[in-house]
């Protein structure tokens, strides 16, 4: 018995004896790993790191030509990448002051289209040298002014016929003769009109930071000025005649002038709306308003209004200057309607089934 406890008490002391030679053994390992990780670590990579090569700036070198005389204008270098065209106008009336960026117009060849200000001038260079061919285009204005001036004229013409100046109205006759009030109530929505085309656009429409020659100003201004003039005189002419069904008549015109006028105006707001313009724009769709059910019908209906409109004040008044004006009105609405509608079949094909451009189920 004592031999057997004696070879057991022998044989833990070896077990025990080698556990503490393999643990001791284990942490000189240990210690070992961890001064030759720290050492290759301080000692860095065994391969150098490449080194960064800093990319170079590519200049374009712009000579612009007359357009009709070929000959050079002028060198505009030192132009990046990034640039755009705007950016070139910029120095090009820095060397050349007398043209300003709004009046100059840029092409890639004679003839061809003019460059947008946003193109960079990377996506149109073929090497480092570019060739662009310079047009004036005379003296510009922005549209912000254009539709000022073609909705404040009116404005201001029609109340200058309806207080009846002296110099345009012989003062006895006006007198002597009472006006009727459908002659008040055409001056109201003539008002209420222009004022709306004014205050849209100053505060709705997303007016074009663009500019159109001046002689386009001239042009509107001249049509919308004339009718104006000519539509006053003789709706406040002191022999000025009532329609021919009386109050029914013009009650009614005046009502589907004014419904006419403020589904205009709630189509204008929807349009301005950030969904229906840029490259994720989707087609406009209508929403709680009744105004704005029209686009169920057709794709352009701030143009129905807008001839509706028209129609009802030729109706109310009924004077043949209304009338023509809002025949020539109807048929350029008409082609910018159908110009727009076979855009937006292009854009938006599964939204435009069964829609007409202006006039619902007809045109």
């Amino acid at each position: 018995m004592f031999k057997k406890q004696k070879s057991l008490r022998s044989e833990r002391k070896r077990q025990l004896f080698f556990q503490g030679v393999s643990r001791s053994a284990m942490r000189n390992d240990l210690r070992s790993f961890h001064t030759l990780s720290h050492f290759v670590l301080s000692a860095g990579p065994l391969k150098p790191a490449p080194v960064l090569k800093h990319s170079k700036t590519v200049h374009f070198e712009i000579e612009i030509l007359d357009a009709q005389t070929r000959k050079l204008i002028c060198i505009v270098d030192k132009v990046t990448q990034s640039s755009t065209v705007h950016d070139v106008k910029q120095k090009f009336h820095k060397a050349c002051p007398k043209w300003y960026p709004s009046r100059i117009g840029l092409q890639l060849e004679c003839g061809g289209p003019f460059l947008k200000d946003y193109i960079t001038v990377q996506s149109v260079a073929a090497s480092s040298l570019v060739t662009l061919y310079f047009t004036d285009l005379g003296r510009q204005v922005s549209w912000t002014t254009v539709f000022l001036a073609e909705y404040a004229g009116p404005l201001l013409i029609y109340l200058l016929f309806y207080f009846r100046i002296s110099n345009i109205y012989d003062m006895k006759e006006s007198a002597r003769r009472l006006r009727h009030p459908v002659v008040h109530l055409a001056c109201f929505c003539h008002c209420i009109h222009y004022i709306r085309y004014i205050l849209e656009t100053l505060f709705v429409h997303k007016v074009s930071a663009g500019h159109t020659p001046l002689k386009n100003l001239i042009k509107s201004c001249t049509l919308y000025w004339g009718f104006t003039s000519w539509i006053a005189y003789y709706i406040n002419h002191p022999r000025y005649t009532p329609p021919s069904f009386g109050n029914r008549q013009i009650v009614v015109s005046a009502i589907n002038f004014l419904i006419c006028e403020a589904g205009n105006h709630f189509i204008n707001v929807i349009l301005a709306h950030p969904n229906h313009t840029g490259n994720n724009a989707c087609f406009p769709s209508p929403n709680y308003n009744p105004f704005t059910w029209m686009f169920f019908l057709v794709s352009c209906p701030n143009y129905t209004y807008e001839i509706g409109s028209w129609i009802s004040f030729t109706v109310m008044t009924q004077t043949l200057p209304v009338g023509i004006f809002t025949l020539l009105m109807s048929i350029q609405m008409s082609l910018w309607a159908k110009k727009k509608h076979k855009f937006y079949l292009k854009k938006f094909n599964s939204c435009m089934h069964r829609k007409s451009a202006i006039i619902p189920f007809v045109l």
